[in-house]
This record gives structure tokens, sequence and C-alpha cells, in this order.
């Protein structure tokens, strides 16, 4: 029986012809197909403006620098997130402050503003496994009179927006939804993920949503950053390559994170079929193993929706009830040794070395560890078959099992 793997890309014959006609193109950096790939995203999400970059990484540090964010300013995020959301505000300089998570993943909303200092510059929530985090309570919190009073503004960004700016890391919820809005227009800013396991792959890549209210310009912004992402050079190599246009300047130092074509025309033919077959099959594979693991006691289902949220499935993290990290990581080797391929996200911040050695203690996060003790992530990719499924959700059983007849014999 041959091994079900985690979240293998959709590559196609229509991926792949698509690919093939940008290489004989002759245009396989940022071009027309970039171009047209942001378009499409800002009218998918609903969105201004839209910037297609190397990674979701990037658009997260881009846009911290962007916002001025430096050394002694501090950002909130969630402690249960992946290292990447972290990283970049270390790269500016600045103090992650770490808040712990609710029942549904994401960032607890009500314990935000006892983490806000006078040095609070950005909040990034993190909507985790696609499920959206609760975006209007975010802003209700930075908007507080009492919130805005403490706002020290130290860049012309800062004081055009008069309160802290809210990035959030989309980078699992493409498609999905908040009081009836598309992630991308629910905060400041969003920062999406094409990563190669992401619902929608560019191979490597990520984009920014600019949503920012007036009396800021989202399409000034996004031409600014077309600049600032490109060694801060005046012209890209679209814009040189037209009759005489030969001449650029360098207006700043900035940074290289631009997508290329090759990347873009992956996107297209992905987003061309994203909301209607993708986002259909994925929700499937979700609802099934809800559906058959909601019989058992041990089983705690991820959220996938409610009255106000919907999920991007992007995740399927399961929790099970009354286990140890250990028989959780003993569940996980039962179900691979059944040939089937499973998951945690994530390790959380504070247990990774790095953070542990900047004086982060898990222990001051305990829904965060809880949470991440019981958590195993099942298989969620498109061509997934119902019988792979089904072999799923019977590895996952009898393995859970297993370990819960043996700890009650202890």
């Amino acid at each position: 029986m041959s091994l079900i793997p985690f979240a293998p890309p959709r590559i196609d014959d229509k991926i792949i012809d698509e690919v093939v006609a940008t290489l004989r193109s002759g245009w396989i950096t940022t071009g027309p197909r970039t171009k047209e790939f942001e378009k499409r995203l800002s009218d998918y999400n609903g969105n201004e403006s839209t910037l297609c970059l190397n990674s979701a990484t990037a658009g997260l540090e881009i846009m911290l620098k962007w916002f001025g964010v430096k050394e002694g300013d501090e950002v909130i995020l969630p402690a249960y997130t992946y290292s990447a959301t972290a990283n970049v505000v270390i790269h500016c300089g600045a103090t992650p402050v770490l808040v712990d998570i609710g029942g549904d993943f994401n960032i607890d909303v009500t314990k935000i503003k006892a983490a806000i200092t006078k040095n609070t510059k950005v909040i990034m929530p993190v909507d985790f496994a696609g499920f959206p985090c609760d975006y209007d309570e975010i802003l209700k919190i930075v908007s507080d009179k009492d919130v805005v009073s403490k706002f020290i503004a130290n860049s012309d960004k800062q004081k055009m927006l008069g309160r802290i700016m809210i990035l959030s890391d989309a980078a699992h919820s493409l498609g999905a939804e908040y009081k009836g809005k598309r992630t991308g227009t629910l905060a400041d800013v969003s920062v999406f993920s094409f990563h190669a396991v992401k619902n929608l792959t560019t191979s490597e890549g990520g984009a920014i949503a600019l949503n920012f209210p007036k009396p800021f310009d989202n399409l000034e912004i996004y031409k600014y950053l077309c600049i600032y992402t490109l060694h801060g050079q005046n012209k890209d190599a679209l814009a040189k390559m037209q009759k005489g246009n030969w001449k650029y300047d360098i207006i700043e130092a900035g940074y290289k994170c631009n997508m290329t074509d090759i990347s873009a025309a992956i996107g297209l033919i992905e987003l061309e079929r994203y909301e209607n077959d993708t986002l259909v099959k994925r929700r499937a594979i979700c609802e099934e193993y809800s559906k058959q693991l909601a019989t058992f006691e041990w089983a705690e289902l991820p959220p996938l929706s409610n009255d106000i949220s919907t999920s991007s499935y992007h995740l399927y993290p399961l929790r099970i009830k009354g286990i140890t990290e250990a028989e959780r990581d003993t569940i996980i080797q039962a179900i691979f040794d059944l040939d089937v391929s499973v998951n945690v996200h994530f390790i959380p911040l504070p247990l990774l070395t790095y953070y542990k050695n900047l004086g982060y203690n898990i222990q001051s996060y305990p829904d965060t560890y809880d949470s991440f003790s019981r958590e195993i992530s099942l298989p969620v990719f498109y061509s997934i078959t119902e019988e792979q499924i089904q072999r799923v959700i019977s590895a996952v059983i009898s393995s859970v099992e297993a370990v819960l007849s043996k700890k009650m014999v202890g």
C-alpha cells in the first residue's frame, strides 16, 4: 500500500502548458503575467491593489518596514504561529509581543488590549488553518480612544493612520470569508502565501493586499512598493523594454523580492479554478473528516464555519482530547506506520530554540501549549481520493484508540 502524502501541489497539464508558454514567450521575470495575476487577485478578494512577491514572508517584512517599524517598537502576534510571523519583526529590530490563542487556534482578542503599550505599532493576527480572526473586534481595540491615546507615531505613515496598524498574516486564508467579506479586505493590509503546500500555489510566492482607509491612496502605495521591492529602482524590466526607455534611477536602497512570470503563470491557472473547484474539493475533504470523526468523544474538531466566518480549508487541525504531547507523538508515529502522512501545525514560538533564548516561556501561553500538544494535521490536497480519505480516517481512529486503550489499562 502506497504512502498517502500530506500536501502535494496540484500540477497538471494546464499548469505545465502555461509555464511552457511563459518560457517560450521569453518573458520569465516580472512581466505581463505577474501584473495580470495582481489584477485578478484584487478582483477576487475585493481590495483596491495587490502586489505579488516571492514570498509571504517578504510581504510581511516589507509592510513593517514601510510603516516605519524599528528598534524599540513592539508588534503583537499569536504565540501559536509559524516562525516567519515573528522572524520578520526581529529583522526590523522590533520586539514580538506574544499573545495566547483562543479555542479556534487564532489570537485571543480578549487578551490583545492588555498587551498594548506605548511602543506597540502593529498587530499581526494570523488566520490559522484558513479560519479568519475576529477582525471587527481587533479594529475596535485599535480604534479605542484609550488605545489611540497611547499610540506614538514616529513616521509619516504612522501619523496618517493615527493608530496601530492591523497587518494580517493571511498566509492560509485566501478565499476565506468573514461577515460576507473575503480576506484581503478585512485588515489595513493582508499578506497571502503561495508556497508549494498552500491552497493556491505559485511554487514560491506571496501577495500584499492593500486595503488602507482614506486618506491613504492604495494605488500610490502599490506603485511605491513596486519600486521598494525591486532595489528601489524606478523602472522595472517591463518598463525598461520600451523603446529608448533604458535609463533608470535608484531612489532608495530597496529590496529584491519580486515575483516572476513563471510563478504568476501557475498562479493564474490556479486562481481561475480556485473558487469553484479547489475550495469545493477542500471543503468536501474537511467536512468528510468532521462527519466521520464527530462520533468519537476524543475528537475535538477544528472550526470550519460559523455564523460569521468560513474557512479556506487550508488545514484540518484535529485535536485529541485528554492526551499528552508524548502520547500525541506516539499516535502520529502509529498513523505513519499505516502509510498515512500527517503533520503538526505548528511548534509554538516559545518552544523554538531562538525564541526560548530570547526569554519567551511556553508556560505563559497555556492555551497555545494545550492545543499544540494535542494537535494532528490530517492530509488535505486536491488529488486525494475517497479511498485515501477513508484510509486516513481509519488510521487516525485505530491509532488514537490504541493509545487511549493502553492509557486506560495503565
